[in-house]
């Protein structure tokens, strides 16, 4: 089905042809359309042409509201203050909106596609082979998948990228000392691919990395043994690969099970490590030589930038190969731009990444444009995160002062979630089967619409009470309003929604359904921005909004014509479907029954 032309966009066409008939040197301006708590719409752009013009504001505007085709869209306009237009819209353009978007057979709510998708690629979710998730890998994982669903929705072509830490000096470290205390891995824990297998081998790997990390750091003879043994990894020695490639599996596994806790979807193919671009980094290296972006300095391959200079003053530069031959972060993290911009053919780049990597991505950045492989067609974006903190406002630790691991706030969320969900079923309609599926779909929704409904770039406080209260800005009180419209639907039985346009609506349907209309504009604002807190602003908007008209207008009542229970029907339907597709761009569930 094509999309449906949105109420705002409509009142916008209305204006525009006005605009030009009242002023014709004005063809094509914006009249500076949005909501209003005093109308439907304001529109402001007049004061501006105006004072272009050299006319009285007031005056013009009242020419404009002159040429105003009222009827079908439009019901009243009229000149308010200085020269701002104050437009209400008539009842049977909202229930007609409403009709169309009930009527997309799609599923896409009238949402229209991009006319011109580009190529993205995003890249998160970015755990380290060997070690176990901790809170900090959450933020990542959460905005990066929804960011995805929204790009995806909007018609965008989307490539996922895991860019694991799957390489470098911690895994000769890692071997190394494997093979000199082979005894200490317990292999017993990946028999099988459960989530418990996984957790179990990633807790036996964890622990031996600390272990390795430990002797490491205080025995220069191991640190030098170790150091050979990267050299033998990068080489390709077989005996080494092989040991590297069971430690990427077995974390795997351990990934898979974590990612399947948060319900999201982790494809192998999509999970490319550092590993992954080894084979380019000396053609990175030689090529940014060469075109003079990067220098010799002391012996290391080196980028300076004039407005990055350390505490002393001096240039700090981005070190793409050390002195001794080794390749940093920065070599890999150039070499992948390369692979995304050449081989994937991306426009965009997107790196969901901890705000506190901010300078290495900005040389990083700055290096390619020079280089050429980033220009005005094709733009890398860091989408920086900030901390998860505790409710004392500090880095989220454990009792120990260790980072919390990422499972056991995930469990500790599901375990609050399902209490919740038993003491709401007072009626005992669910099994325990039951309680448990849902338990787990609003304890995982709550932890990830904490995480995005604060803007990205801000930190945000992890506050499991509040994650799962029922009232206030929460996951929770969404899937409640679209379980609470599911039963309404079923009650409703043989009745179906079916709108009526000569209706005349109540103020709280009228609110409804206005802020229905903006689902389109939000996705696409939303995607374009990067920025999933848009749409659960505008989500928790709707179940506000839903709530005051489930409170002021009786849906099934017997003392109700049959035409206003099917327009109401209609409300409700179209809003359950919209509170359910915007949730799903979050990466959250909507049980049915709660």
């Amino acid at each position: 089905m094509a999309s449906v032309t949105s109420l705002s966009d409509s009142v916008q066409q209305h204006l525009a042809s006005a605009l030009t008939a009242a002023l014709p040197e004005a063809a094509g301006a914006d009249p500076l359309l949005r909501r209003s708590d005093r109308a439907d719409f304001q529109a402001n752009g007049i004061l501006a042409l105006a004072k272009k013009a050299k006319a009285n504001p007031r005056e013009l505007a009242t020419q404009v509201v002159s040429q105003v085709a009222t009827g079908d869209v439009i019901d009243d306009v009229e000149v308010s203050g200085p020269g701002f237009l104050n437009i209400t819209i008539a009842d049977k353009a909202i229930t007609g909106n409403l009709a169309a978007r009930y009527a997309d057979e799609s599923g896409r709510l009238g949402v229209p596609y991009t006319e011109k998708p580009g190529t993205t690629v995003i890249d998160y979710a970015q755990p380290n082979v060997a070690k176990e998730m901790h809170v900090g890998h959450l933020r990542s994982a959460v905005i990066g998948d929804s960011v995805v669903k929204l790009l995806e929705f909007t018609g965008e072509n989307v490539v996922r990228r895991h860019h694991i830490g799957d390489w470098g000096t911690q895994f000769g470290m890692l071997i190394q000392y494997l093979e000199e205390h082979p005894h200490e891995l317990d292999h017993k824990a990946s028999t099988d691919d459960t989530a418990a297998s996984g957790e179990e081998a990633m807790s036996n790997l964890d622990r031996l990395y600390k272990a390795a990390r430990k002797l490491f750091d205080s025995d220069e003879e191991f640190k030098t043994r170790a150091r050979r043994r990267v050299v033998d990894l990068q080489a390709g020695d077989p005996k080494t690969l092989a040991t590297w490639q069971k430690f990427v599996d077995e974390s795997k596994i351990y990934f898979f099970s974590v990612f399947e806790k948060l319900d999201m979807e982790i494809r192998d193919a999509d999970i490319v490590g550092e590993s992954g671009y080894n084979d380019m980094l000396a053609e990175t290296c030689r090529l940014l030589e060469e075109s003079g972006v990067a220098v010799r300095s002391e012996g290391a391959l080196c980028v300076f930038f004039d407005d990055i200079k350390g505490p002393d003053g001096n240039p700090v530069p981005l070190i793409v190969q050390k002195s001794d031959g080794g390749y940093g972060y920065a070599a890999t993290d150039l070499s992948a731009i390369r692979d995304r911009v050449f081989h994937l053919k991306a426009n965009e780049l997107i790196y969901v990444v901890d705000a506190r990597q901010s300078l290495h991505f900005k040389m990083v950045f700055e290096t390619a444009r020079r280089a050429g492989w980033l220009n005005d067609d094709v733009k890398a974006y860091q989408l920086a995160f900030g901390t998860v903190l505790g409710k004392d406002g500090k880095p989220f630790k454990t009792r120990e002062g260790e980072t919390v691991r990422l499972v056991d706030l995930l469990d500790e969320a599901i375990d609050r979630a399902t209490a919740v969900v038993r003491e709401k079923d007072t009626l005992g309609q669910l099994s325990e089967e039951e309680i448990a599926e849902r338990g787990a779909q609003v304890g995982i929704g709550a932890v990830k619409y904490a995480d995005l409904s604060t803007s990205a770039n801000r930190d945000y406080k992890f506050d499991l009470d509040q994650m799962v209260s029922l009232n206030g800005d929460t996951s929770v009180y969404l899937q409640y309003a679209y379980a609470r419209i599911q039963s309404i639907l079923r009650k409703a039985g043989e009745v179906r929604p079916a709108a009526h346009p000569e209706l005349s609506l109540h103020a709280a349907e009228r609110a409804l359904g206005l802020h229905l209309d903006a689902f389109a504009e939000t996705v696409a604002e939303a995607a374009a921005e990067y920025a999933p807190h848009k749409m659960t602003a505008y989500l928790y908007h709707l179940a506000s909004l839903f709530t005051t008209f489930y409170d002021k207008c009786q849906v099934l009542s017997a003392d109700n014509p049959a035409e206003v229970v099917e327009n109401r029907l209609l409300l409700c339907d179209v809003t359950a479907r919209t509170l359910h597709q915007g949730m799903a761009l979050l990466g959250i569930r909507t049980p049915e029954r709660l």
